[in-house]
């Protein structure tokens, strides 16, 4: 079930997913086109797809994936099977893939051969949940990638944070998830956190792109919720039940009413009994009644707080990015990215003595330059990233650029070495110069002497 939410197939369609689903025919290219839709669904972020009924009449057609079609290849499979790893392509571009599996998982330990007394053991391990053994090989996938193959990394994320039991935490859960942290680290090629689930606890901490804000962006799907507390967690602390108590007692006139009326006849308990448990009864009620209501109006407020829009506007993620938007956008970005890459790299190898922040800015700045805003205000962001794209690819203007940065920094250390030696650079002239044939000589003097 796997590759259908990474890279497609083909699958029989219930009347009802086809109402919902634009099926078409596969890419024709052998890489896949980009600009296809994603229609397998991500409901909930499962890596499974619809439900099939074989009551519905069915229609074959293409699921598309969010990478090229049987593109994704599994390694690392019998290994850890709540993290799912492997490499896969998007528009012909390779990756390196990490994505989770939200299904029960059964780990067989198989009986030690060395003990007459044991006995192979079933351990269920819940989905959607860090395990020692799964954050280890989510950090040596991520190596991997990073210093065998230097890929970009695309990481599906949908965790609810690391297992936290007393037999976790004695196998090594914080070590392995400390892994985590260095490996995204020092990872030297872009990465992409795309949030299809919900990412919570520790797992937001491991994943944040504050570890490596050069490399490392975060985005999420419409549906995808964020934040280091779940909803119930946090009103189970923020907002308890004296908290909704004094709500109701603000908004609600009866329950406001009726707890009035209870404390001026408790001034005389003794002469109102009968009416004191007659409202204090209805007062019970009605505080019953609401309590379920107010509760679940609290913890639909707290969740406002994790979608995507307020994600934004608190700069935890890039953008917010639809489902069946995610491969155009990704693609787009991811060359838009690797292109800035290798123009800051050539940058740096023309003067090694800027720093990467520095390069950039040099980028930003050319870009600006040749490219009024106003001409760009009108583009979506997949288009703007193309245009940019083809600008970092095909301007001539960069090179000559990156070649004006070059010959400042070899002036640089000309200037330098002159300071420190000047007789070894007089002796490495001449001898320069010894090589010259006449009319190259004559030029290089004269042009000295000019300036």
């Amino acid at each position: 079930m796997i590759p259908v939410f990474l890279a497609g197939e083909y699958r029989t369609l219930t009347s009802h997913e086809n109402s919902g689903l634009s099926v078409q025919s596969p890419p024709t290219s052998e890489n896949g086109s980009a600009n296809v839709s994603v229609n397998g669904s991500s409901t909930n972020g499962s890596v499974s797809t619809l439900a099939l009924s074989s009551l519905m009449p069915p229609t074959t057609g293409w699921i598309s994936g969010l990478f090229d079609r049987d593109s994704f290849v599994e390694s690392m499979g019998g290994w850890a099977q709540g993290v799912v790893t492997g490499r896969a392509r998007l528009g012909g571009i390779p990756m390196g893939v990490i994505a989770v599996e939200t299904r029960m998982i059964e780990q067989v330990l198989p009986a030690d051969p060395g003990n007459a007394d044991s006995r192979e053991q079933t351990i269920l391990e819940a989905g959607q949940v860090w395990t020692p053994e799964s954050a280890f090989k989510t950090s040596q996938a991520i190596n991997d990638f990073n210093n065998g193959e230097h890929l970009p990394l695309m990481i599906l994320a949908n965790w609810r944070g690391f297992s936290g039991g007393q037999s976790d935490l004695l196998k090594g859960i914080l070590k392995y998830g400390s892994y985590i942290v260095d490996a995204l680290r020092e990872y030297k090629q872009p990465v992409f956190i795309y949030v299809v689930g919900e990412l919570r606890g520790g797992a937001w901490v491991v994943l944040d792109p504050k570890i490596n804000p050069e490399m490392m962006e975060m985005y999420a799907e419409s549906n995808a919720r964020g934040g280091v507390l779940e909803p119930e967690g946090l009103c189970s602390i923020k907002y308890r039940k004296k908290h909704i108590l004094d709500t109701m007692d603000r908004l609600d006139c009866n329950y406001h009413d009726m707890k009035v009326a209870l404390k001026k006849l408790q001034s005389k308990a003794e002469e109102n009994k009968e009416e004191i448990t007659k409202i204090q009864a209805k007062f019970e009620q009605r505080e019953k009644e609401l309590l379920p209501i107010y509760h679940q109006v609290a913890v639909h407020f707290a969740d406002m707080h994790d979608t995507p829009r307020r994600l934004k506007a608190k700069d935890c993620i890039t953008d917010e990015i639809p489902w069946n938007k995610a491969r155009k956008y990704f693609y787009h970005r991811l060359c838009r990215r690797l292109a800035e890459e290798e123009v800051i790299n050539t940058i740096l190898k023309a003067d090694p003595e800027l720093t990467r922040e520095a390069a950039k800015h040099y980028v930003i700045g050319w870009w600006v330059a040749d490219h009024p805003q106003k001409e760009l205000s009108n583009l979506s962001k997949e288009e703007y990233d193309e245009v940019m794209t083809n600008w970092l690819k095909t301007d001539s203007k960069i090179q000559e650029r990156i070649q004006i940065i070059a010959n400042d920094y070899n002036a640089k250390q000309v200037v330098k070495q002159l300071k420190n030696d000047k007789e070894s650079v007089m002796v490495g002239l001449k001898n320069y110069l010894k090589n010259l044939d006449e009319a190259s000589r004559k030029a290089l003097l004269d042009e000295l002497s000019n300036n």
